[in-house]
């Protein structure tokens, strides 16, 4: 092995040294800024998370939202660290950049159910607990996550549905209001007495606490059917009492026609038969 010249071994110790000179302060300097970029983005993010939490937005949105933020900001203290540095970061920025749309383009089904979910954290058109119908699906929101919303049904069966459909769809929420109006028809025949249809009728809503006085409950007859005069009721009880007000009108009203001898026919046809002479 050949031996290093004395003139060679000074060049390098006086390249060293102009490197330590030009790069040392740079680095130093980098490593208090990655240091205090750090420290402050962590007060941030606490900044935030208590922000959202005194606007009492949805706890699943509030943490994606506190975490998508300290992500984005430490990402860019890292590329500010690197650019003082002296390492090259165009490059850098165009391969990430290019490597998102790629991302973006295979998962844009999922990034609409993301979009979607965020929306619906955000503004809150449904709530856990609430009882919706959205999609073709009707049932009490179990959760609400970022991709899909669970929703159970009457009959226990958990159906997941995705946000970005929800979100572009139609949502009937029935929980929204304290109080809903219960919509109820009953024919009677032809030949009995309407008054005294309505007076039976009047008095079962009057004895039912349920059914609010204000506003009052209207009983009209609402048309002339094929083999029945239809007279339609309109009660209103509070949400949660809908149901059961609904169901034991129905069956009260058919048992008080019965004590009444008031009847509710059934569809019939005559039929005439002619014989050929």
């Amino acid at each position: 092995m050949e031996d290093i010249a004395p003139e060679a071994l000074t060049q390098y110790a006086a390249k060293a040294i102009d490197m330590a000179l030009d790069y040392g302060p740079r680095f130093i300097l980098a490593i208090i800024v990655l240091v205090v970029g750090l420290w402050i983005i962590n007060r941030l993010i606490a900044t935030v998370g208590r922000a959202l939490t005194a606007r009492t937005i949805e706890p699943t949105l509030g943490r994606f939202l506190t975490s998508l933020t300290g992500v984005l900001l430490k990402a860019l203290l890292l590329i500010s660290v690197a650019s003082m540095i002296g390492i090259e970061t165009t490059s850098f920025i165009a391969i990430l950049g290019a490597a998102g749309l790629a991302v973006g383009l295979a998962l844009q089904g999922s990034l609409a159910n993301f979009a979607g979910g965020v929306l619906i954290l955000l503004f809150r058109p449904y709530k856990v607990g609430d009882f919706v119908e959205a999609q073709g699906v009707a049932g009490t929101v179990a959760s609400i996550q970022i991709f899909n919303t669970v929703i159970r049904t009457g009959d226990n069966k958990s159906i997941i549905v995705p946000n970005g459909a929800i979100s572009n769809g139609i949502i009937i929420n029935y929980s929204t209001e304290s109080t809903r109006r219960v919509d109820l028809v009953f024919g009677i025949g032809y030949g009995d007495d309407i008054s005294a249809a309505k007076r039976v009728i009047q008095s079962l809503i009057d004895a039912d606490e349920r059914v609010l006085k204000e506003p009052a409950p209207a009983i009209m007859v609402s048309s002339l059917g094929d083999s029945a005069v239809n007279i339609t009721v309109r009660a209103w009880a509070e949400s949660a009492n809908y149901w059961p007000v609904l169901f034991d009108t129905t069956e009260r009203v058919k048992l008080a026609f019965d004590d009444a001898g008031i009847s509710i026919p059934f569809p019939q046809r005559d039929v005439h038969v002619h014989q050929a002479s």
